[in-house]
């Protein structure tokens, strides 16, 4: 059967980038890395986080990372969103709307807790409408206030 691994092709920093998700990411490795001769270009890499594979690659100037693909994380609650969130805008990334940002290597992500699909999967559309309304006015999701969105105590 046919394997489909993201490639991502970085502007430079490659190998940096490489190193801060397996870093970040638990049950994460580094499979593979070929650098330039006498230089930190990454020509190819091969890694893991948490078991789905991707790779990577310099590829300078021309290449730049667009908001339609992100890489999609799921939390199992607050602690995790936050640990991901933190880090991932950490040292020169950028929060956007509703759970999704930029690190500071230009990847965007979501960051969203599996309570999120749940509460917007509620059988009460009103229920789920008011979670959907709170969750529109968030950076990083808080679960907290999709409870109280859902329970209608805010």
């Amino acid at each position: 059967m046919s394997q489909v691994t993201t490639f991502l092709t970085f502007k430079d920093h490659g190998k940096e980038a490489v190193d801060f998700y397996c870093s970040l990411f638990k049950n994460s490795k580094i499979n593979q890395v070929m650098t330039m001769p006498g230089s930190d270009q990454l020509l190819h890499a091969s890694f893991e986080l948490n078991g789905t594979e991707f790779a990577a690659m310099d590829g300078g100037d021309h290449f730049k990372f667009e908001d339609g693909m992100s890489l999609f994380v799921s939390c199992t609650d607050q602690a995790e969103v936050d640990y991901y969130w933190d880090n991932l805008t950490a040292d020169g990334g950028a929060p956007g709307q509703c759970g999704w940002l930029k690190d500071k290597y230009g990847v965007s992500w979501q960051i969203i807790p599996t309570r999120l699909g749940e509460l917007m999967g509620d059988p009460d559309q009103e229920k789920a409408s008011r979670v959907m309304q709170a969750m529109l006015k968030m950076t990083k999701i808080n679960v907290a206030k999709l409870e109280a969105a859902a329970n209608n105590a805010i």
